[in-house]
């Protein structure tokens, strides 16, 4: 004799379980969304002449300039070396979100994660 429920769950108790399921789940992300937003993932260029530092929020936190980067005659090149340490510093932080996210949906495509 075939038993309601869920998953093989009998009666509601399947849907409490999987309720309690997910607001574990939520709370483990939340806490690792917090973690990453404190986490500071730095990226350099030119060969180490241009750090950038950004936090998992994506925020620019600080960046640092070698003297022998700073050439007044050419800060064109600095300021593209200053775009490229941001911009890989920014890529970065994504992957490291992306690779967090992936070990919580099992690589599954949910919108909104």
């Amino acid at each position: 004799m075939a038993r309601g429920g869920f998953n093989g769950f009998p009666g509601g108790g399947g849907r409490n379980n999987m309720m309690k399921q997910i607001e574990k789940l939520q709370k483990q992300m939340e806490e690792m969304q917090e973690n990453l937003a404190n986490e500071e993932i730095t990226a350099t260029a030119g060969g180490g002449a241009v750090s950038a530092t950004v936090n998992g929020n994506k925020e620019l936190i600080s960046i640092k300039l070698d003297k022998d980067a700073v050439d007044p005659d050419d800060v064109e090149m600095l300021e593209d070396l200053i775009v490229a340490a941001v911009n890989e510093a920014l890529r970065n932080a994504d992957s490291k979100m992306s690779s967090q996210m992936g070990k919580f949906t099992g690589g599954l495509n949910i919108p909104g994660l």
